[in-house]
């Protein structure tokens, strides 16, 4: 991985979005100078989610964004050195080993983005250096969770609203996501929005969604619309336009 790549959808995939205890535990393996030896992860599930058969996989989008961006910027070092549980570090673990370090040792060996997975079946297998590799697990398992988790439940919504696949062609029904304001904030609910999309969803009604994806944005109107018109004076047109495009008093 050494080809440079549009950054992470979200800025705040960094090498820093980890749990500390990845942190600690390279800078045993760069003092015990095994930090170079070749490991093997797996990144897999162990049961499908919602009572289900099947899981979607995605977030390998992102993925590949944050291994082709991977570095350790000088503002992120100098708060890694003033940390309490990495106060007492060699000096050298931050300024050799971090500070040069990127993802052009990192093979990844990945399912298809939107195939279907199945547990216990690695979605994801990473071969890299042993420091590198524990540095990504926590930031990879971020970006594949919760995007697997929205396309997988996108996905049953489809099925279960057109029927199966021989069914579903005969069928006109739109799937329309409209979680936005539901949403475990910005992040989520463009996530959610982008996901759906590959789990079979025809739009959303998320508009940033639809500038940063090209995916279609619909919508219908809110509560407060309704109550803002309170008489019938004030239509300017009292028409009801039937299923055959017929307009009728």
């Amino acid at each position: 991985m050494s080809d440079k790549s549009p950054p992470p959808t979200n800025t705040l995939v960094s090498p820093l979005l980890t749990d500390l205890y990845q942190i600690t535990m390279a800078y045993a393996y760069w003092k015990n100078d095994c930090h170079n030896d070749p490991a093997v992860f797996e990144l897999f599930y162990r049961k499908n989610p919602f009572g289900g058969e099947y899981t979607i996989f995605c977030g390998l989008d992102e993925t590949l964004k944050h291994l082709q961006n991977f570095s350790f910027s000088s503002a992120e070092l100098d708060y890694l050195r003033q940390c309490p549980a990495l106060i007492h570090c060699d000096a050298a673990f931050f300024d050799d080993y971090l500070a040069n370090l990127d993802c052009s040792q990192v093979k990844l060996y990945s399912m298809r983005q939107g195939c279907i997975a199945f547990p216990r079946i690695p979605l994801m297998t990473i071969e890299a250096p042993l420091g590198i590799g524990q540095l990504l697990e926590t930031t990879l398992l971020n970006l594949v969770n919760y995007p697997t988790l929205v396309a997988t439940n996108a996905a049953r919504m489809v099925v279960a609203a057109r029927g199966p696949p021989t069914k579903a062609k005969e069928t006109k029904i739109r799937m329309m996501e409209f979680g936005l304001r539901r949403a475990q904030g910005p992040d989520g609910g463009f996530s959610a929005s982008k996901y759906s999309i590959v789990g079979g969803f025809d739009g959303t009604s998320n508009v940033q969604a639809g500038l940063k994806l090209g995916v279609p944005i619909v919508g219908t109107h809110a509560h407060a619309f309704v109550q803002t018109f309170l008489r019938l004076d004030q239509v300017a047109e009292v028409r009801l336009r039937g299923k055959g495009d017929d307009e009728r008093e």
